[in-house]
């Protein structure tokens, strides 16, 4: 898939302030500094698109990027801040939950995990949720520019043996860098071949 064009076509807390032109929405999420303003800018190739800071927890709303004038992508604020009152934290909750469980134009979530590290609890204990929930999900390892050849591949197989500790199956899975643009063809082809099994079944 080649993006043409990136617009931003609004921001919200609820799924009733959405953009109110229908199309499919690929939304993006994962804990705090994991680089997914990062992913979604190299995604679009504008380093501008998405709001990145070397603070975590600026994304605070559900932002909505028309691609193409075909499907939206979508960035979700982050889960499992540390540095965040009780209160901030339910509210950023009510935000995510919201959009998970009562948008009807989602056909896929990407959960941004940090390739360096094994899966922590924080995101284990979001997948199961997303699994009793039944919402489709794809996972993207990221920062794969970060570690050696050997290291990466070590540690992307081992946490692919933690997912299937709880999974029959893996979902999708892909690794890439925001710094090189690893992985950027393999998740837009992806995201062009759901779209192509929309048309399909419609």
């Amino acid at each position: 898939m080649k993006i043409t064009e990136a617009l931003f076509s609004g921001s919200s807390t609820r799924v009733s302030e959405k953009p109110k032109q229908k199309f499919p929405e690929f939304a993006f999420i994962g804990r705090s500094n994991v680089g997914k303003s990062s992913l979604i800018n190299m995604l679009c190739r504008n380093k501008k698109l998405a709001m990145t800071s070397s603070k975590p927890g600026k994304t605070r709303l559900v932002n909505h990027f028309l691609i193409n004038r075909e499907w939206y992508l979508v960035d979700l604020p982050g889960y499992g801040y540390a540095k965040m009152s009780a209160t901030a934290k339910q509210k950023l909750e009510q935000v995510i939950r919201n959009y998970l469980n009562f948008s009807e134009d989602m056909v896929m979530l990407f959960v941004l995990i940090d390739s360096r590290h094994d899966i922590g609890k924080v995101d284990m204990d979001f997948l199961v949720e997303l699994g009793q929930g039944q919402i489709p999900f794809a996972i993207i390892f990221t920062k794969g520019d970060k570690s050696g050849p050997n290291a990466l591949a070590g540690q992307i197989e081992k946490n692919k043996k933690q997912i299937l500790e709880l999974w029959e199956e893996l979902p999708p899975t892909f690794i890439s860098s925001s710094e090189t643009g690893m992985g950027r063809e393999e998740i837009l082809d992806y995201i062009e071949s759901v779209l192509e099994s929309i048309k399909e079944n419609n």
